[in-house]
């Protein structure tokens, strides 16, 4: 899951899993799933980049800045504090039994816990070192990586010596080699997108983009977008986050719509939507609307693993509730209302 380079995808080890009908890494309902998908995203995105800028230059193997090291330390104790906060109460991160979540998780940290999280760290974050033993000492890790590694002191940058130049010899004369004709290599052929089956519309999505980024959204962007709109050729969708009462913290639900459009680049060609987090910590919702190629929904969403999770409506641009409701939603600059009440804007993404 994490190889050498400290880059690693999520989508992956979803596939890989997947393909055992039988396994419960992935969880035992909907709301299961979508909690392991939430976790991953969280790791990979909020866990991943801030630890390895932190070890990695001390290791050497990135340039070293001593105030850049020292932000990216304190940023990973920041996001190591929602783990020891949620393991603090629970024995895993999704439900009572190991799933993907931990696994994946435990691999984006195995490499800290190795070089920076040290015996102070440890004493301080008790239930997360905890679980991160459970995880490590379950057979099939041990078949991997047979002996966790924890360091008893965090490593400290040491320069690297400055090694004397040698002299330089003289060029020799390259010998002629004879030329070798390269065999005939065929090109790849990528799997096309089956909404390339539908041509190229008239309404230029990179355009639509275009005007939404540089424009101000109300008074410009939206009567642009309904006088160039072309109903035959795209329809307009409202995304619902299915298992919203599963949302804890606002910053890691708006995480969950980044991982999620993250899945959605093989279908950029054919999108373009907004997405947010409304509400507050502990009750927050997800909530976005969305200009697809077609009239179907599935052939753009379904490049993500993670698609199901949410619920989609087709909205009609004649009618005017839902005209307004797409506005609001790509505006961002009032509340959305569920059940009476309202839930104030926090953050989003747009997918563009």
């Amino acid at each position: 899951m994490q190889d050498k380079e400290d880059t690693c995808s999520s989508a992956n080890p979803i596939i890989v899993t997947s393909q055992n009908e039988k396994t419960t890494l992935l969880g035992t309902t909907k709301q299961d799933y979508a909690s392991i998908l939430r976790w991953m995203s969280f790791a990979n995105t909020d866990l991943l980049t801030r630890l390895a800028t932190w070890y990695l230059p001390l290791l050497g193997s990135m340039p070293y800045n001593k105030k850049t090291v020292e932000d990216n330390a304190a940023a990973s104790r920041t996001a190591l504090k929602v783990l020891e906060t949620h393991l603090t109460a629970n024995t895993f991160l999704v439900g009572e039994r190991i799933t993907l979540a931990d696994i994946f998780t435990a691999g984006i940290i195995r490499r800290a816990f190795a070089t920076v999280l040290d015996k102070k760290f440890r004493s301080e974050f008790v239930a997360l070192t905890r679980w991160f033993n459970t995880v490590v000492n379950q057979g099939y890790w041990k078949d991997v990586i047979p002996e966790a590694t924890f360091v008893e002191e965090a490593i400290k940058y040491t320069p690297p010596k400055k090694e004397e130049k040698p002299k330089k010899e003289a060029p020799k004369p390259a010998a002629k080699e004879e030329e070798e004709e390269e065999p005939d290599v065929k090109p790849e052929v990528k799997a096309k997108h089956p909404l390339e089956a539908l041509g190229k519309p008239t309404l230029i999505l990179d355009e639509w983009k275009r005007q939404y980024s540089n424009n101000d959204t109300r008074p410009v962007a939206m009567p642009w977008f309904w006088q160039n709109y072309k109903p035959e050729e795209y329809s307009l969708w409202l995304v619902d986050y299915k298992y919203n009462d599963e949302l804890k913290l606002t910053f890691m639900a708006n995480n969950l719509i980044g991982g999620f459009f993250a899945r959605l680049e093989g279908s950029r060609k054919y999108l373009f939507g907004a997405a947010s987090v409304y509400g507050e910590n502990y009750k927050c919702l997800i909530r976005g609307a969305f200009l697809v190629r077609g009239q179907e929904h599935i052939p753009a969403f379904d490049v993500a693993p993670d698609w199901e999770s949410y619920e989609f409506k087709k909205l009609d641009h004649t009618n005017e509730e839902d005209r307004k409701l797409v506005e609001d939603l790509w505006a961002w600059d009032v509340p959305v209302v569920r059940e009476g009440k309202e839930w104030p804007h926090v953050d989003g993404h747009v997918f563009k």
